[in-house]
């Protein structure tokens, strides 16, 4: 999809494809500024994660959520699963179940930052609507938790 195309021509999923795109030209790794981020917003989520290997789970858990995003933002074949999977894994480690969509926001943050000017009204649009969908299906998860627990 070209980016030079006019913003209100594009749909929800090609204006935040687009947006990571662009991020991921100018920062070849998103980890440690979502995470930075994270930490500073919720500073008990550092807790969370063992010193050791805990690049390669913060890595890994990034491209398990940009997944996320980005089958939100195109087809929807699998990141409903993903975020069911995801919910009912944490809840054995007892994580807080919003920080999920505290997550996806940081993510859209760190994004934001990255396009500075670049992140237009539309953009902005796409996103806050794709993270309250996303928040949507991670309360369907916690709420199918909570009815087999």
């Amino acid at each position: 999809m070209p980016l030079a195309c006019n913003a209100s021509q594009q749909s929800l999923g090609e204006l935040v494809t687009a947006s990571l795109e662009r991020a991921a030209a100018r920062c070849e790794d998103l980890t440690p500024l979502v995470y930075e981020r994270l930490f500073r917003a919720h500073p008990e989520t550092s807790a969370m994660f063992r010193t050791e290997g805990s690049a390669l789970v913060k890595g890994s858990k990034l491209e398990l959520a940009l997944e996320a995003i980005l089958d939100f933002a195109g087809a929807r074949k699998a990141a409903h699963r993903m975020i069911y999977c995801e919910v009912q894994s944490h809840e054995a480690y007892g994580t807080p179940h919003d920080l999920f969509g505290v997550f996806f926001n940081v993510i859209a943050d760190c994004v934001r930052d990255l396009l500075g000017s670049e992140w237009t009204p539309e953009t902005e649009a796409a996103w806050r609507q794709l993270l309250a969908e996303l928040d949507r299906y991670v309360k369907d998860a916690i709420q199918a938790l909570e009815i087999t627990s």
